[in-house]
């Protein structure tokens, strides 16, 4: 469940150039700074929409179920992002599952505020209308592009976006080994060649099992096996 944060903190995050500017003083009443822990759910898939969330601080993961029942790995996102546009503009249901890869904070705002105060604010549909200019160039390539690689690009990349956050140096995350069947599916896989590829990258000292996870011990190795381009990010 999000945590609610201090309303002196949410105004510190509206001042950040990126969104200065871009909500109406009316709407500010009406927003809210929430905090989500690792591994939780922003949203799920096929759920109503109701608000518009943006990231300003951490890191998400963006996936979707196809209808095999397959989970596919879209991308990971870091501030500033928006999630719930598409949603508003469309009016539909939530189109992907966004999950929190470590501690994540977002200025949640009710769409029925949104409509009632930022349907004409020109400078908010502006920096509506980039982002999801952005999203459609991304998507339209991504997915298809992505599994081009090889499996060793992908697993460096996917170990690179859920261990470490450059929003937060502190972040060190740790894959589950629990989920290498559902990180094999967003990586468009097998589970039998991604343990091999990981046991390929523990024994050339990239990572390794401890208590049930795969830890990073090289992180300049593996963003040399992903060639210097996270390409999920």
């Amino acid at each position: 469940m999000s945590e609610p944060l201090d309303s002196r903190l949410l105004h510190e995050y509206l001042r950040d150039p990126e969104l200065a500017r871009v909500f109406p003083e009316a709407l500010v009443p009406h927003m809210s700074l929430r905090r989500f822990e690792q591994g939780e759910l922003i949203c799920a898939q096929g759920e109503r929409a109701e608000e518009l969330f943006v990231l300003v601080k951490g890191k998400l993961k963006v996936y979707t179920n196809t209808a095999e029942g397959r989970t596919l790995l879209l991308c990971f996102k870091t501030p500033i992002e928006v999630i719930g546009d598409l949603e508003y503009v469309s009016q539909t249901d939530i189109h992907n599952t966004v999950e929190a890869v470590g501690a994540v904070h977002m200025i949640a705002i009710p769409y029925k505020w949104l409509r009632k105060y930022g349907q004409d604010h020109a400078p908010l549909l502006d920096f509506l209308l980039r982002l999801m200019t952005r999203k459609f160039l991304i998507k339209s390539n991504l997915t298809n592009l992505n599994l081009l690689y090889p499996v060793e690009v992908r697993l460096a990349s996917y170990l690179l976006s859920v261990c470490f956050d450059e929003t937060d140096a502190d972040f060190r995350g740790r894959l589950p080994v629990r989920r290498l069947k559902d990180a094999a599916n967003s990586m468009g896989t097998s589970y039998r060649h991604l343990n091999r590829v990981i046991q390929q990258f523990c024994e050339a000292g990239l990572i390794e099992r401890v208590d049930g996870h795969l830890v990073v011990l090289d992180k300049a190795g593996l963003q040399a096996k992903a060639a210097d381009r996270n390409i999920y990010e």
